[in-house]
This record gives structure tokens, sequence and C-alpha cells, in this order.
């Protein structure tokens, strides 16, 4: 059975994306345009799972697919789309404990401004990412083995910081301030 665990914000994180995203350029090269890492572990002093999101932006989705084989030999399992339309999504390690996840998309996806927004601001607005570690904790205390109640907990704070984020996301790209 899975436990959710929510951390303090681990320095260690970023070497561990850095080490990661290596290796997925070194297979994916010719088919990556960028890795990036998001996700809690990305945001400077925020509290989190201690899981490294990776995301993956390719040329072409549909050619990714020829590299599970290469993925499973880095240790991770394959789950598809896993929800999100357009997504290859892979965990590595196993169901119960796992260390990074990886969210392939194809360049122009909607989810990969979505995801990098949401980090981003965050990064500058430390007292919502204060609060939003703060949530994660309490929903893991609440629901230590139950992942889709800890999920659903978080929904409108997420929800509430994406429309934020794209709102100031947009505003920063027309002022060119990122």
């Amino acid at each position: 059975m899975r436990t959710i665990e929510v951390v303090p914000h681990d320095p260690a994180w970023e070497q561990a994306y850095r080490t990661e995203a290596a290796q997925l350029f070194r297979i994916f090269a010719p088919r990556l345009r960028c890795v990036y890492h998001i996700g809690s572990t990305a945001i400077d002093g925020i509290k989190a799972k201690p899981v490294i999101d990776l995301l993956v932006e390719v040329d072409d989705i549909m050619t990714f697919d020829a590299y599970q084989i290469p993925m499973q030999r880095l240790g991770y399992i394959p789950k598809g789309e896993y929800g999100i339309k357009g997504r290859r999504f892979f965990i590595k390690g196993a169901e119960e404990h796992h260390t990074h996840h990886v969210h392939v998309f194809q360049a122009g996806h909607p989810e990969i401004a979505r995801h990098l927004e949401f980090r981003d601001y965050l990064q500058v607005h430390p007292d919502e990412s204060h609060a939003y570690g703060l949530l994660k904790e309490e929903l893991a205390c609440k629901f230590p083995h139950d992942i889709t109640a800890y999920t659903n907990g978080k929904t409108g704070f997420i929800k509430d910081i994406e429309q934020k984020a794209h709102v100031w996301g947009k505003l920063a790209r027309e002022q060119n301030l990122r």
C-alpha cells in the first residue's frame, strides 16, 4: 500500500532532476525539444511528495511511443495517457513507491504552458506556495493511503492558482518579464 508523504523542500531535488534529465536527453535527443522540472519539487521552499516530476517536450508524440523499451530500461513503468489526452506518462520505481514521474507532451500541447505557468507563478509567490505546501501536508495526514482523496483535496486550490498563473503568465509574456 502506498503511503502519501509530504516533506520539507530538499535542495537535492534539483540535482535529482538534472541527473534524470541528462539520462532522458541521451536516449531521446533526436526527438526531444526540452526537459523541464515541474511540480512541487521544482518550487523553492515548498513542502512536497519526494517525487521528481519531469515534463518532456517532443516534436511528435506518436514517434515517442517507440521509446517504451528504453524507458523501461531506465526503470520506468509506462502508464499510457493516464487521464490526459495526448500525454505519455511514466513512473520510475514501483506503484507503491516511485521516485520520478515523466510527462511527455508534443510541442504546442496546452498542458506544457499550464504546468510551467503553475510552477513559475508559485516560484515568485511564496505566500501562495507556502499555503499550497501546508494544504498538501494536511491532506497527507488526513488521507495517508488514499491518493484519490489527497488529489481531490488539492483540486480547488490548484484550479485557483492555475487561473492566476495563466493571467500572470500572459502579462509577463506581454511585458517580457520572464
